[in-house]
């Protein structure tokens, strides 16, 4: 057993279908299996080999537990191993049983680690872009899933597979997601975007959807030191004759603070909101012949020396 296990390893280390030699090494799951204190048999299926197997599973295009298993069996294939049955079982069953804090340490410090390696020619004038973005994840169909995670409404009772809503980060750098959260299906992407803030570093570009571009939040952000770039929101107008002219396309807009407390929101928080902001709409037309010409506008908090009338960008 032990021989068969340090073969899968070795071969799994030097996959060509996911770089795990580099971006997630053995010592690097060992050591998070001993942080959060779980213990394990040693078996072919191991968490290790496991882990590793399932992330192949994921990224091939048969995603079914025997092509998985059947990988395994290949690799052990000829040097002069025991193979093991081909029955899916077992895999299925160490599958299971891989903790989700192991996965969510590991995502997190993959991320991390991703964002180490970053050199300045792939950051845009120096700043780390971060992308913001929410969707839905199906998932099993058990009584606990279905109960943490309703299917839509509009799906007929025990037909529907349970829906999630989920909000992640992403790096433009290393295209690694660098922050995650999840919740029900009916959840605004704003509610998980307010969870995911606090992943950002300082001097941040945050960029989003017109579903982000909220006063509170471009307000949230820059207390986080950083920036955000949203496209606007469908339901504040758009009038060219408003705001500070500074550059073809290009003014300053004065935004008032709410009059009433937008859901999501909790009163104290709401009353700390500065009743005005001043925030840079650059706007630009899409001109596609036999089209309707479309305007589109981007939001966004301007530097201290475009407020201050300068030239100096």
């Amino acid at each position: 057993m032990t021989l068969r296990v340090q073969i899968l390893k070795q071969k799994f280390s030097q996959s060509l279908g996911l770089p795990f030699k580099e971006l997630l090494p053995e010592s690097v799951i060992e050591q998070a299996l001993t942080e959060i204190k779980i213990k394990y048999h040693q078996r072919l299926f191991d968490p290790i080999v496991t882990l590793w197997a399932f992330l192949s599973q994921v990224l091939d295009t048969d995603k079914s537990c025997h092509n998985a298993v059947s990988k395994v069996i290949a690799y052990l294939a000829g040097l002069g191993v025991e193979i093991p049955s081909t029955d899916t079982s077992a895999y299925c069953q160490a599958r299971s049983r891989l903790p989700e804090a192991l996965l969510q340490k590991l995502f997190r410090e993959t991320g991390q680690s991703l964002e180490e390696k970053v050199t300045t020619e792939y950051l845009w004038c120096g700043r780390n872009v971060k992308i913001i973005d929410g969707s839905t994840v199906s998932m099993p169909d058990t009584a606990e899933n279905q109960k943490a995670y309703p299917q839509p409404s509009s799906q007929k009772l025990g037909c529907g597979f349970p829906i999630a809503k989920i909000g992640v980060i992403f790096s433009l750098a290393t295209g690694a997601a660098v922050a995650l959260c999840i919740d029900v299906l009916n959840t605004h992407d704003i509610k998980l975007a307010r969870q995911l803030y606090q992943f950002l570093n300082h001097g941040d570009i945050l960029l989003g959807d017109r579903a982000f571009c909220a006063y509170a939040d471009i307000v949230a952000i820059k207390k986080f030191n950083c920036d955000a770039v949203f496209r606007k929101h469908q339901a504040r107008t758009t009038s060219m004759r408003k705001g500070k002219i500074v550059g073809a396309c290009d003014k300053l807009v004065t935004w008032f603070k709410p009059k009433k407390c937008p859901k999501g929101l909790s009163k104290d928080e709401f009353d700390t909101l500065p009743p005005t902001i001043t925030v840079r709409e650059i706007y630009y037309y899409i001109v596609i012949p036999g089209f309707r010409t479309q305007l589109v506008s981007l939001i966004t908090r301007p530097v201290l020396n475009i407020i201050l009338g300068t030239k100096k960008w």
